[in-house]
């Protein structure tokens, strides 16, 4: 079974999970809370047309990407290449998350997710090459906007949506994020016939 973000495949041996990044740019200050979100190419086969926050794979050049360093430039690199965001340093990441692609996935990616406010005098430009359109939306007017079939969204996207909602600012954000423990989330896919549920830890079946 082929879902956006790879197929679905119940037997033999996971894939290797590549090391990624992911940056949740927020806008807002103290006022509100508004998050970047781009929409990847449509003919792309991963993710196609899919509203997603800018990253991707960690290249060799970036260094070793067990570390932090390593995780962190790529972050920056493809906020900039995606969004063509720039101005955020290294140390404006603030880790926020970890997400390890299911086992049953055949393209799997263990992606580190940090916040970053946008840079004053920033401005976002889209590649037109990987992503196509930009939107600044609430997590709530992004969830909604899912919900009424604008905004085709993956599971993860979607989750993490829902953990911003709750907050009332982009400062409030990141003064509740900092220096909190990150510990990996793994997701797993359970097949009920043709139908596909994704559970998470916490979960019943999971």
């Amino acid at each position: 079974m082929e879902t956006p973000e790879g197929r679905i495949e119940t037997g033999g041996e996971p894939v290797f999970a590549r090391p990624a990044s992911t940056v949740i740019l927020l806008r807002g200050g103290s006022s509100q809370l508004e998050i970047l979100l781009v929409q990847r190419t449509p003919d792309q086969t991963f993710m196609g047309g899919m509203w997603v926050f800018p990253g991707g794979a960690v290249d060799p050049d970036d260094g070793d990407p067990e570390t932090d360093a390593a995780q962190r430039v790529t972050a920056i690199r493809e906020l900039e290449e995606e969004a063509g965001v720039t101005g955020v340093a290294p140390e404006d990441l603030v880790r926020f998350s970890r997400w390890v692609t299911p086992k049953e996935v055949s393209k799997r990616f263990d992606t580190h997710f940090f916040l970053a406010p946008m840079p004053d005098g920033a401005a976002v430009q889209i590649d037109g090459d990987e992503c196509v359109d930009s939107t600044w939306l609430s997590p709530a007017a992004a969830l909604a906007a899912h919900r009424d079939g604008a905004l085709p969204m993956v599971f993860p996207t979607i989750k993490h949506l829902e953990q911003l909602e709750s907050f009332e600012s982009a400062d409030e954000l990141l003064a509740a994020t900092r220096g909190r423990e990150v510990v990996p989330v793994e997701p797993r896919v359970h097949m009920e016939g043709e139908q596909v549920r994704v559970l998470l830890p916490g979960d019943p079946g999971y």
